[in-house]
């Protein structure tokens, strides 16, 4: 018997079990690894005890694909990945990809659009009444109503649509293991309306006397002022130590109730969670097919950290992980480590070693352990709290141990570097070891735009932070005696970009002397603030007004603008710059960003008739 969990009747009845507790639906392929949610969950359940049957990717068409183990005992997890199914199929563009890394072979369209409901419905067909847990990126983001941008409107929360039972939101190891055990008490599933991190349904609203009641479904629908009301009150409530529990009305006595998240995990369990019997492979039923893509990406990366106190306005990390840190022990990354060192592929590279932001390895501050995050303030922006604690020595350590493992040549650092957290670090020895053993050639960071209007929408430090990041960076690598270069991810058409923030961007791309190979459009993904920018015009953290690019064909200005050497780009970089009244721009000066078109011969014989 291989070390992977029952994908079929028959591997379920070679372990003699008759019935599984759990039967786990994806929108992924199997993968046995740490890195999958699929994976840590089913591995956490089964440590518990409990049995977990894995039906991945199932033809959501068919009912006897979701019917392979029969009914649980328990319920059904269902999950539509990784990652949002719909970001999983389109481009920001909302053109279809041609790939699928969490597909075998990188197949598209292995999963529904709205995995998580198409699944859920399927379910139903079958199953009237057996429990159904959601869980997994998708639903976290989606648990209350939510702009939706593929379809260009407001919904409701995934529970209404699902038909889900409870819903568990966050990475969910807490809360999955109480739903579990209340469920195996005896207790109906309608009566688990207690367990933090979790989201459920409520016909009446007698037995909840402490929360916070949001504005109806309705009232979202048609006024986006308060919807972006309601999006901030979430957004302020998602510590567990300040966060309260919240309800959504929604029309026939329906009510949805949100329970504060869940604690952060101890460091002890988080080593717990990843040092469970994980094979660290795709199910070998795949391999006929190429296996698995997105393996590639991480078998040999290391996870030292969840959650980020950084508070990007695009980035979902603060509804989903949340701001307070949680990290393995060095202990249990280098037993990690020694395992990755056995496996036969391994060249010797460690590929990563991080998390959301790779430089983070502790709290905020102190208080946030005992009095939770501030919800009037974050922690780095619009400049860095007076209580931040700045220190890369723990993380420091962890990569010298690394490096120093026997069969191991280099440690790579991949995951994004918070810049303005560096910068407040006086001491210049972790950039200098960065620059020295961890990067090869370039590091990639994130400053995201050039024009402090954007940076503050995007909850980023003003451009000068990372000027002066420039600078340092070149002075420790001459000083190493190393020729390096930064490669900064850049974003257009972010709320509060407008054409003229666009120039300034392709101005320091001019004078970079560096013209990005992509050009990364701001995605509005669920619930993050910039969405609930992108959807009501309005910054929900201060009720104002804020510019949206929302016009596609100005949204291919500003993407032409950042690559405006391309001849294909030629007429487009022209209009935005006339539009702005840009015409200096346009000559042959060395600060030009583009020529003054060209006549054709026979336009200049009929002038000088």
């Amino acid at each position: 018997m291989n070390g992977f969990l029952p994908i079929s009747r028959k591997e379920m009845q070679e372990r003699g079990w008759e019935q599984v507790d759990f039967v786990y639906i994806s929108g992924d392929a199997y993968v046995d690894h740490s890195s999958f949610g699929m994976a840590i969950i089913s591995r956490v359940l089964e440590s518990r005890g409990y049995r977990v049957g894995i039906i991945a990717q199932p033809d959501w068409k068919q009912e006897q694909s979701i019917q392979v183990f029969g009914k649980p005992r328990l319920g059904f997890l269902v999950s539509a990945g990784n990652m949002d199914s719909m970001v999983n199929h389109y481009t920001v563009s909302k053109k279809r990809r041609s790939t699928d890394a969490y597909t075998p072979g990188g197949v598209i369209g292995k999963r529904p659009d709205y995995a998580t409901i198409v699944y859920c419905n399927l379910i139903r067909k079958v199953y009237k009444k057996t429990p159904i847990i959601i869980g997994g990126i998708e639903a976290s983001l989606r648990r209350l109503a939510h702009y939706d941008y593929w379809s260009n409107r407001l919904k409701h929360s995934i529970l209404v649509d699902s038909q889900a039972d409870i819903l568990s939101y966050g990475m969910g190891e807490l809360s999955i293991v109480e739903i579990a055990e209340a469920l195996d008490s005896g207790l109906a599933v309608e009566d688990i309306t207690f367990i933090n991190g979790t989201v459920y349904r409520a016909r009446s609203l007698d037995s909840i006397y402490d929360a916070v009641i949001l504005p109806s479904y309705d009232e979202l629908k048609e006024d986006k002022e308060k919807y972006a009301q309601s999006f901030y009150t979430q957004y302020s409530n998602t510590d567990h130590i300040t966060g309260k529990r919240l309800v959504e009305p929604y029309n026939d006595h329906l009510y949805i109730v949100q329970n504060p998240p869940a604690r952060p995990l101890t460091q002890l369990e988080m080593d717990d969670i990843y040092e469970l019997p994980y094979t660290r492979q795709y199910h070998p039923s795949y391999e006929a097919q190429g296996g698995v893509p997105a393996l590639q990406e991480i078998k040999f990366s290391l996870t030292s950290n969840r959650g980020c106190f950084g508070g990007c306005s695009f980035c979902a990390l603060t509804f989903h992980q949340g701001r307070v840190l949680q990290t393995r022990s060095h202990e249990s990354i280098l037993r990690e480590a020694q395992q990755m060192i056995r496996e036969p592929d391994f060249k010797g590279y460690i590929h990563d070693v991080g998390g959301p932001t790779a430089n983070f390895r502790h709290t905020a501050c102190e208080k946030q352990k005992s009095k939770g995050v501030c919800t009037g303030r974050q922690c780095l922006f619009p400049e860095p709290c007076p209580n931040l604690r700045v220190d890369h020595s723990d993380y420091l350590k962890l990569l010298r141990r690394l490096r120093q493992l026997p069969g191991v040549k280099k440690v790579f650092v991949r995951s994004g570097i918070r810049f303005d957290y560096l910068m407040e670090d006086p001491d210049d020895r972790f950039l200098r070891e960065l620059c020295e053993h961890h990067i090869s050639g370039q590091l990639r960071v994130a400053p995201e735009h050039v024009s402090d209007a954007v940076l503050q929408k995007m909850g980023k430090p003003p451009r000068s932070v990372y000027d002066r990041f420039v600078k340092r960076y070149q002075r420790v690598n001459k000083q190493s005696g190393k020729k390096q270069f930064l490669v900064p991810y850049l974003m257009s058409s972010h709320p509060g970009s407008g054409l003229q923030q666009a120039i300034e961007l392709a101005e320091y791309l001019r004078d970079l002397g560096y013209m990005p190979e992509q050009v990364q459009d701001f995605y509005p993904t669920p619930s993050t603030i910039s969405t609930c920018m992108y959807y009501t015009g309005l910054d929900p953290r201060t009720g104002e007004k804020v510019y949206v690019p929302t016009n596609p064909h100005e949204k291919r200005l500003q993407r032409a603008l950042m690559q405006y050497r391309a001849p294909a780009n030629y007429e487009l970089v022209r209009e935005a710059l006339i539009k702005a009244g840009r015409r200096d721009l346009i000559g042959y000066d060395r600060k030009c960003l583009i020529r003054p078109r060209k006549e054709n011969k026979g336009q200049k014989k009929r002038k000088r008739r």
